[in-house]
């Protein structure tokens, strides 16, 4: 009983963490880059895929081996460090909730016809209701794998609708024609940036899957939440590479929406409004669960309280996109913030599994340390890029 009772675990921590990367943004980057590099993208896939796992393995691990939240490891490591972390953190949550629920909010449109202001009103109650109940671990854990399955289900359908020309996107994902910098930044910090990566790994905290003993199954549930997010992605990029490979123009106003329509007609149009609310809505209850466990522990009101201020994250991001709208260049900043943030934290968890009092008497793979510090060079490198050419577009 206890294996299937952790096995049940392990795949809600990974279709959180997955579920938690596959919103509105997720969605519309991944149309927008394969309109931009057609086949070639499936390099960019594949690159970030691989960066994505060398970052979620390292942080997971270290995570369940120190028993500790990540704020408290960045503590352990330097003294405020931890609140510096959980600030960006929570800021970087915040800002994207609300498009989350702003996502949530269309979704709802296409699919009933009723504004995406009532749309978003609705989810976010739908959200709030998830943690008030008593069992709201498991019944999130749940949530998220029913609405993650439904996601892939019907982004396969449209795939093969689609038709997308899937000889010329395997060899173009090993020989690409062009390789966009710019690109893998933004999947990356898109799937593995900010509060994302940690959804898992504090699920996992909480729900009492930590310590050495556990790292092989900590280790199998990283992987797949990588998994599950980038089968998302393969589907949605071959379906919008069939698309575009028709010479058929995405609409630029919603361009996910467009690769539903044009591939299946009116019925993939309202798929679409299922995908899009799906997405949107466990992207609300990942953002608001991870980024609170992000100030739990510094806190001991905020510990008490904490399914009470989870309830208050996700209200204050509803109401703050029903009354002021969707903050557009905030959350195009936010997001290049994001991809800064994954460096930061990647190079706190390799420091912390290094010193006895966090992590004991464990030893970190030496692999794992140069696959993670490579990452952290890589990133950093490619987040300064991002924002010093991506801030002046804001302001264009």
């Amino acid at each position: 009983m206890k294996k299937q009772s952790n096995a049940s675990l392990l795949l809600g921590a990974a279709f959180l963490m997955a579920t938690s990367a596959i919103g509105p943004g997720f969605l519309t980057q991944t149309t927008v880059f394969t309109e931009k590099l057609l086949a070639s993208f499936g390099f960019v896939i594949l690159i970030s895929i691989i960066i994505d796992i060398g970052a979620q393995m390292n942080i997971w691990r270290i995570i369940a081996v120190s028993e500790k939240r990540a704020q408290d490891i960045a503590n352990d490591v330097l003294p405020g460090l931890g609140h510096f972390l959980a600030a960006l953190i929570v800021m970087g949550g915040l800002a994207f909730n609300i498009g989350n629920i702003a996502g949530a909010g269309l979704g709802t449109n296409v699919m009933f016809g009723i504004s995406p202001e009532m749309g978003a009103l609705l989810s976010g109650i739908l959200a709030i209701g998830i943690f008030l109940v008593k069992e709201a671990g498991k019944l999130m854990d749940r949530f998220t794998q029913v609405l993650g399955f439904v996601m892939i289900g019907l982004t396969l359908y449209v795939m093969f609708t689609a038709q997308p020309p899937v000889g010329e996107a395997v060899v173009k994902t090993f020989v690409p024609d062009k390789i966009d910098i710019l690109a893998i930044i933004t999947l990356v910090g898109g799937t593995v940036g900010g509060y994302i990566t940690f959804a898992g790994g504090h699920r996992l905290i909480d729900a009492g899957v930590k310590g050495k003993e556990a790292l092989p199954e900590v280790t199998k549930s990283a992987v797949s939440a990588i998994g599950i997010a980038s089968i998302m992605r393969i589907f949605l990029f071959l379906a919008a590479l069939g698309v575009v490979s028709q010479g058929l123009a995405l609409d630029p106003s919603n361009p996910p929406a467009s690769v539903f329509q044009l591939a299946a007609g009116n019925i993939g149009y309202k798929m679409f409004g299922v995908v899009m609310w799906a997405a949107a809505i466990t992207s609300v209850v990942g953002a608001a669960y991870t980024s609170v466990s992000f100030i739990r522990t510094l806190s001991p009101a905020v510990e008490k309280y904490h399914k009470w201020v989870i309830v208050g994250f996700i209200a204050i991001s509803t109401i703050v996109f029903v009354f002021i709208g969707q903050p557009v260049k905030i959350l195009v900043l936010v997001g290049s913030l994001n991809g800064l943030i994954l460096p930061i934290a990647l190079g706190v968890m390799l420091i912390a599994a290094y010193k006895t009092k966090i992590v004991g008497d464990y030893k970190h793979p030496l692999w794992m340390t140069i696959f993670g510090i490579i990452i952290v060079i890589a990133m950093s490198y490619m987040g300064v890029y991002s924002l010093i050419n991506g801030i002046p577009e804001l302001f264009k």
